[in-house]
């Protein structure tokens, strides 16, 4: 039995995994168990890259939850090929669209490059959040020989959120290898597609898998705990200065001959567009002007989130205000639940018998080490700001029924939808439940309405115990062991848990007491409003 009818075997029962092993027949030309790279051409072709589209599909579309479980899946194609040690594969979020990408060309013998420093445009800190985006200052190109283990290793130290961190005029300059790995693409089905990357400038990343008739994107995304998690893009993915580089990138076609890469200039690029950056309405291409630009289809103006689905839905889209709210809730669902792993993880590890530190860490959403392996500010920032986004979303949408906006199919009145959408929010309360070990080692059930009616008493502090993770009240707290010094850091901490904006350039290694005088950049004293139950009952 060859590899194909092997492959075809293991994914008999998917049709795009089918088409994949089908695909892969043209490159099985040996063994690639050994892990040496064997490149044998000098370029990714169109069907390469329609190839990596369905790859990446398949592996959103399965249930594996981290990068070893996804490359050892019965749904990658390539898993009968792969050497030993791909089950004990790692990423973080930076790591996880370049090990994807590393891994398919490793597997279909296409070249492969990236870019392996980067220095700011400017002075920053933190390459990671600098103020005016970074520049390429090095560039890695892979050669024949090599060990798969040990570049897709170099390549995982090299690479950090920095390298998505690049205005979106940064060209491939000819004479130069200092080029962005990535450009941003068109707001169409063509550029934003299974392969594409999301950038948020708040120091996350996450792969596209699948773009759904109706325009939502479903994406997959790793965490420095090597959990995969996935998604519904939204307002969770901020928009940002230009400079900042935020949003949907995809990769640069490069060659590479006798050695040396060169990647291709921007004008050449068919989806090279800065739309998303400077809008298509009263548009302007100057950094500070951004915000003024507007989003519009057809005469019609929408905010950029809706102007995205628009654009990607096939055909019109016409929301349908119960099944969206559904989505989002749902959506929510798994946001919790992926919670649930990473608070386990810092138990599990024993963070909270800790001490809690004199200070904070420099900056809480961008540092280094057991703070960022164990601690959920940027996770619980994403996480509140889809609560205020499903808030806006349901008073939106009860507002386009009011007026019988033709964007909405709903033929009820308000008072109706109202009833329909609480009705989903108590579905959804009662279906979403989780639960914890408490200190005391019981069970704790929480709900998704729990989480929304605690959302701002969530600790992201690592060094708390676990009821003061989770929000707990009354006598759900009364297990935890933390004493006055840690109850003291909760509660001073409040004022940053009620932030939903992460602020990377601003020092943050406060003092309990610096937290307690509100010292800029300690956060805000009330946080957004997000009563879903009320709003839907009055």
């Amino acid at each position: 039995m060859n590899i194909t009818q092997r492959l075809v075997r293991l994914c008999s029962t998917s049709a795009l995994t089918l088409s994949l092993a089908t695909s892969l027949s043209a490159h099985a030309q040996h063994d690639r168990r050994d892990g040496v790279w064997r490149i044998k051409q000098d370029r990714w072709t169109n069907e390469d890259e329609a190839g990596y589209a369905k790859f990446i599909q398949a592996i959103g579309e399965s249930k594996c939850s981290t990068t070893g479980r996804c490359l050892t899946s019965d749904q990658n194609p390539y898993k009968a090929q792969n050497p030993s040690w791909m089950s004990s594969g790692y990423s973080d979020c930076a790591d996880l669209p370049y090990v994807l990408r590393m891994y398919y060309a490793y597997m279909n013998d296409l070249p492969f490059s990236y870019q392996n420093q980067m220095s700011p445009r400017g002075s920053s800190r933190d390459i990671r959040y600098s103020a005016n985006g970074n520049s390429v200052k090095s560039r890695r190109v892979i050669s024949n020989g090599e060990s798969l283990k040990d570049t897709m290793l170099q390549m995982r130290n090299a690479v950090s959120t920095a390298m998505f961190r690049v205005p979106p005029d940064a060209d491939a300059a000819e004479g130069t290898t200092l080029f962005p790995d990535l450009y941003p693409v068109k707001i169409d089905r063509g550029g934003i597609k299974p392969g594409t990357n999301i950038y948020d400038p708040n120091g996350h990343v996450a792969v596209v898998y699948k773009v759904e008739a109706d325009g939502r994107v479903k994406f997959m995304d790793a965490h420095p705990d090597n959990s995969i998690t996935r998604g519904t893009y939204g307002a969770k993915f901020i928009r940002s200065r230009p400079t900042s580089g935020a949003g949907f990138k995809t990769w640069r076609p490069i060659v590479v001959s006798g050695g040396k890469v060169t990647g291709t200039v921007n004008a050449k690029l068919p989806l090279y567009s800065t739309e998303q950056y400077y809008g298509n309405h009263n548009a302007s291409n100057k950094v500070d002007a951004w915000k003024q630009g507007g989003f519009a289809k057809a005469g019609t103006k929408y905010e950029y989130y809706d102007y995205v689905r628009v654009m990607l839905a096939e055909g019109n889209l016409r929301y349908n205000p119960p099944e969206e709210f559904k989505n989002m809730l749902d959506a929510l669902c798994g946001d919790i639940k992926d919670r649930v792993i990473a608070v386990n993880e810092a138990i599990s590890a024993g963070i909270q018998n800790q001490s809690h530190p004199e200070r904070l860490p420099t900056n809480i959403y961008g540092t280094e080490g057991e703070w960022e392996t164990y601690s959920t500010p940027s996770r619980d920032a994403r996480l509140k700001a889809s609560f205020v986004e499903m808030q806006e979303r349901v008073e939106q949408f009860v507002k386009l029924v009011a007026e019988k906006s033709p964007r909405v199919q709903y033929q009820g009145s308000v008072a109706q939808l109202k009833q329909d959408l609480l009705d989903e929010h108590v579905r959804a309360v009662n279906e979403c439940v989780v639960s914890y070990k408490n200190s005391a080692g019981k069970d704790v059930e929480i709900s998704l309405g729990d989480v929304e009616e605690r959302l701002w008493d969530l600790s992201f502090s690592p060094y708390h115990c676990i009821e003061y993770r989770w929000g707990a009240r009354g006598q759900e707290l009364a297990s935890c062991p933390d004493g006055k010094n840690k109850q003291a850091w909760y509660a001073a901490q409040q004022r940053l848990r009620n932030q939903i904006e992460r602020t990377y350039e601003v020092r943050m290694d406060f003092t309990i007491d610096e937290l307690n005088a509100k010292k800029p950049g300690s956060g805000v004293d009330s946080a957004p409003n997000v009563a879903l139950r009320e709003f839907l009952t009055r």
